[in-house]
């Protein structure tokens, strides 16, 4: 009989399983009952004997022509699990626990919480995990496919070859699972799909993978879980009690892999990491670290933002327990930890997320709502109760199992409305007409609720670059209750207004005052981020105008504005000592130029900027309330000077800077109360490499100025601030 003959002669489900097309292969393989006869069959294309539960025992037929052999015992009782032993057609010897004869695992409670986009831990239950049934360890896959024909787990283990190891179809839940037994930690695998729809092949790396082989390699690694003994007892403790709205946040923005490298241009690990970059940043005085996203992603000059593995950190830095080593280290230096996450869009890289059961399925199927033009991503699919269960789930991950602090959600205005850079006939209304995406508000609503309940003391913030209401306002007040937003506004309001020429500034005096006028509508951070020092924006120091000594001293200036203006503070790695070249993802920071004096004078003032503006609770008990500041002067347009008080519930600063060259001698302001007034800080020190002109300490006068009953005489120094304290 030929080998066609044969076939023709199979039972379609034994020939769909050769074939690799069955739905339902547990239906088929394993021990079943059939005609009231046990019957265990197994599937093993690279066997050629195969014997029954020992070594020596009873061989198993093949059934000829095929790979699929099977044992019909006399006894009707067979005890399960059972081993199966084996020698392939290479002469080598295999023996394991069938697959096929061990139950369901996952629940019908699992399968409904996810369903209904409520299951904040699924990230648990989905993806692999070691997992022991009656004492036999192996590992558990389990992923969501609705729209597959057939899910096969592949990997190291077995040829990559998707014929060895299909998966249990867990019907509606579109949940697919399988134990395998034997397997251990460090086996590479991902899930080859075949597609209902068009029969096409496709092999997925694990969207819920918890660690990832190194660029540009793509398969998921089973990894140990919960093995790592947490030394951060204290922090975690102090941070559920602490009211994050009236303490200091000096946020040092950073990108890991060009921060530093070691001597041979290699990638630092999260170890190597926690040693100096935790130094450092305890050193400037910075109270958290924000991390461009350290989820992995397949290319470095996306800077993380294109990201593939929302559960695991990237390998470029090391393993899974490298990270929680840093975050740890982080925590006992009292420095906490962000991470900039990216719900908004994910790259189309074929072995990942895009079309990922043969179906748009974490995306929406029409471009015009499942596609960013300008950045060549796709967008999720907000209404699909699975899909955000799965960024949920992301959100709780990296705060439960990493410790993290808080999260920075990237692009949120590209989630909040339909027609975010697109063109008039590029997008579409959502039900009543407008542009608001009104199931991405709803998942951002529920995001921020939940992890705020789950996890106090936690921050999310939002990178949110339009006028949209109350961003950062309760739910249940229309808000969308995220803690904190970027404020852009004043970003990009006060860069304008230093790149001007000191002589010009005169005309532009409202961009410096303006921001007040909405300063407390949101809890705002003050941002000068990765995004302003890239593509042709030049650095900080080389925004500023004039000559070189003009362009540390705008830049000093600058900077004290930012630390005593109302807000929380971020600065993005090598503004802190005035870099000169624009930030590259493909060289580390230019360490070098702290041989200079003007960088070190730069680096030292934002040092002591640190320390003041974290141990001076007018800087920040109000930064989020109106109570906390109020101007003394904004209207001396023609010196280009402002002055403002910052309050706490104790004491008050006074603020003075003069944003032109011209040294201000016997400059009077008003004062709240007589007494002295020390000058506690000077941009203008000869200790960050300024002309140290400034004032010692000044006695007030009756002299009633600017609606106070007395004032004070100052001297003014160039291009700098002054703060004050009576």
């Amino acid at each position: 009989m030929n080998k066609l003959s044969e076939k023709n002669t199979l039972d379609s489900n034994i020939i769909d399983i050769i074939e690799a097309k069955h739905h339902d292969p547990f239906s088929v393989l394993g021990l079943h009952i059939e005609n009231k006869k046990t019957v265990i069959r197994v599937f093993l294309p690279y066997a050629e004997t195969v014997r029954f539960n020992a070594e020596n025992g009873p061989e198993m037929q093949r059934i000829s022509g095929t790979d699929i052999f099977e044992y019909h015992p006399d006894k009707q009782k067979i005890e399960s699990p059972y081993q199966l032993f084996w020698i392939d057609k290479e002469g080598f010897e295999h023996h394991h626990y069938d697959p096929y004869c061990f139950e369901s695992i996952l629940s019908e409670f699992d399968r409904h919480l996810f369903g209904e986009g409520k299951h904040w831990q699924i990230y648990q239950k989905l993806g692999a995990h070691l997992h022991s049934i009656n004492n036999i360890e192996g590992v558990y896959f389990a992923v969501w496919a609705p729209n597959a024909q057939r899910v096969s787990v592949v990997g190291d283990f077995n040829r990559w070859d998707g014929r060895n190891h299909p998966m249990r179809n867990l019907g509606s839940s579109g949940i697919w699972e399988i134990f395998i037994p034997g397997l251990a930690v460090g086996c590479l695998y991902k899930f080859e799909i075949l597609s209902r729809h068009n029969g096409q092949i496709q092999v997925k790396t694990d969207p819920y993978g918890q660690q990832f082989e190194f660029r540009p390699q793509t398969a998921a690694i089973v990894i140990q879980e919960n093995a790592y003994l947490w030394q951060d007892e204290k922090w975690m403790d102090r941070r559920q009690q602490q009211n994050w709205l009236h303490a200091p946040m000096s946020i040092y923005e950073v990108h890991l892999g060009s921060w530093q490298r070691d001597s041979r241009g290699n990638f630092l690990n999260y170890r190597e990491l926690a040693v100096i970059l935790v130094e450092y940043v305890k050193e400037m005085g910075f109270t958290h670290i924000e991390l461009l996203p350290i989820t992995e992603h397949p290319l470095d000059i996306s800077w993380g933002y294109q990201t593939t593995g929302y559960f695991a950190p990237t390998s470029r830095h090391g393993s899974p327990d490298d990270f929680r080593y840093f975050v740890d280290m982080c925590h006992e230096n009292e420095i906490g930890v962000i991470l900039d996450w990216v719900p908004a869009h994910f790259p189309k890289d074929s072995f990942a997320l895009a079309r990922f059961d043969g179906s748009p399925l974490y995306e929406h199927e029409d471009p015009r709502k499942g596609e960013h033009r300008d950045w060549g991503t796709l967008i999720y699919n907000y209404s699909r109760n699975e899909v955000k269960n799965f960024l949920l789930s992301s959100a709780f991950f990296w705060l439960e199992e990493f410790h993290l602090d808080g999260l920075r959600v990237d692009a949120v205005a590209s989630m909040l409305y339909l027609d975010y850079s697109r063109e008039a006939n590029d997008w579409i209304p959502n039900i009543y007409g407008g542009n608001e995406n009104l199931e991405a508000i709803d998942f951002l609503r529920h995001m921020n609720t939940v992890t705020h309940e789950q996890h106090p003391g936690t921050v999310i913030m939002a990178e949110e670059s339009t006028s949209w209401p109350q961003v950062t306002r309760p739910t249940w007040t229309g808000g969308l209750g995220f803690s904190m937003k970027w404020n852009m506004g004043w970003m990009h309001d006060i860069l304008a207004y230093m790149q001007q020429q000191p002589i010009h500034r005169a005309y532009h005096h409202d961009q410096l005052t303006f921001g007040l006028l909405y300063a407390f509508s949101e809890n705002f951070v003050l941002p000068f981020s990765h995004d302003e020092v890239v593509h042709g924006k030049q650095s900080l120091i080389n925004k500023m105008p004039g000559d070189e000594w003009q362009r540390f001293a705008n830049l000093r200036l600058l900077y004290t504005m930012m630390f005593t203006y109302p807000g929380k503070k971020l600065l993005f790695m090598g503004c802190e000592f005035g870099q000169g070249s624009e930030w590259s993802v493909n060289r580390t920071l230019d360490w070098y130029v702290l041989d200079y004096a003007h960088h070190r004078g730069i680096q030292s003032l934002v040092k002591d900027l640190n320390k003041l503006y974290t141990t001076q609770p007018a800087l920040f008990q109000y930064d989020f309330d109106h109570q906390g500041f109020e101007w003394v002067d904004c209207h001396d347009v023609q010196q280009s000077i402002i002055s403002y008080r910052r309050k706490s519930t104790d004491e008050d600063l006074i603020i003075i800077l003069n944003f032109t060259p011209v040294p201000r001698e016997g400059y009077r302001i008003g004062v709240p109360k007589p007494g002295v007034y020390y000058e506690i800080f000077n941009s203008d020190s000869h200790y960050y490499d300024g002309s140290n002109i400034g004032n010692g300490q000044t006695i007030s006068s009756p002299q009633p100025w600017m609606n106070m009953d007395h004032s004070i005489l100052v001297t003014l120094p160039p291009l700098a601030g002054i703060i004050l304290k009576m």
